[in-house]
């Protein structure tokens, strides 16, 4: 495994770096599936204002570090989703593209969690390396072409309230949707999203309800509980650890509480910010081998470019 170096003043100067935000399915329902395999979806998805951070500036030569309190589980190679972005937008572009860059990711969220990170990671890799190389691509067809690396890649790019449909790759932005205070919590256990669907018992669910009006984090909490996640009994099956993280959140006056994508992560939407902290540092005192992240979504008006500096 690679770490990065300490930079000088004048090479931070000269590098960009993104935040790459946990994403949060607030609710997913699964209510079909195609020919080919892809099951359908509809999920009402967030994001935080935590996750990963990549950072990307030119090199002599491509190189790819990874820091951070889970570096040691990212995978390296061809299967690692923030080289097959630059790849991709180097074999579709040529040119500028070909310039050999540093990239360094900072792996602050856990692997194979439900909270998109290698595809939020690829999304940040796709942003910074277009704007880095200076390639003229318009945000749709950027997202047509993260699809490639993943369902979750289109709605990653986007970072804000949405929608999403079909395998992902049909988006629908809310306004307004409100900053939701977010405790995060994992039992720190990967689990393997096409095992999760293997599970399911039933593949043809109804859809999501008619969307309310997501004023704030209660009323968000009550449009909730007539949704569900319906990869959250297949996941409790691998990874039974999960109903003791929906418990704790409960307990800890969750709102809501439910379990994010395929898992284990879960998480508990609180009444206030201060009510969040109070949870996260009980539940993690509690719990010294789970992990608990305080935050917060970002509200609808927000963007991807309000978390990047350059």
């Amino acid at each position: 495994m690679n770490t990065a170096s300490p930079k000088t003043k004048s090479e931070a100067e000269r590098m960009a770096s993104m935040t790459a935000p946990a994403k949060v399915n607030l609710a997913l329902h699964v209510v079909g599936r195609r020919a080919d395999g892809f099951h359908l979806l509809e999920s009402l998805v967030a994001f935080t204002d935590h996750g990963d951070l990549l950072e990307v500036e030119d090199g002599k030569e491509d190189d790819f570090f990874v820091s951070g309190h889970y570096a040691a589980h990212v995978p390296i190679g061809e299967t690692n989703l923030v080289t097959r972005a630059r790849d991709l937008l180097r074999d579709r572009f040529g040119g500028a593209a070909r310039k050999p860059v540093h990239l360094h990711l900072e792996k602050n969220l856990p692997v194979a969690s439900g909270v998109g990170g290698g595809s939020a990671d690829a999304a940040a890799a796709l942003r910074l390396l277009v704007d880095h190389w200076n390639i003229d691509i318009s945000d749709a067809a950027l997202a047509k072409l993260g699809l490639g690396l993943g369902a979750d890649v289109p709605m990653c790019l986007a970072s804000r309230p949405l929608v999403a449909r079909g395998v992902g790759e049909t988006l629908e932005v809310l306004q307004p949707f409100p900053a939701l205070p977010l405790v995060l919590v994992n039992p720190n256990i990967p689990l393997s999203t096409p095992d999760v669907f293997s599970s399911l018992q039933r593949r043809d669910n109804s859809p999501l309800p008619a969307l309310g009006v997501f004023s704030d984090a209660r009323s968000t909490a009550t449009w909730l509980s007539d949704a569900r996640n319906d990869l959250e009994r297949a996941a409790s099956a691998l990874v039974p650890q999960i109903a003791d993280v929906l418990g704790g959140l409960k307990e800890a006056g969750a709102l809501a509480a439910r379990m994010s994508g395929s898992g284990a992560t879960c998480f508990g939407i609180f009444s206030s910010p201060q009510m969040a902290a109070r949870a996260s540092a009980g539940l993690g005192a509690e719990h010294p081998d789970w992990f608990v992240l305080n935050t917060e979504t970002r509200a609808a008006e927000r963007t991807h470019a309000d978390h990047a500096r350059a």
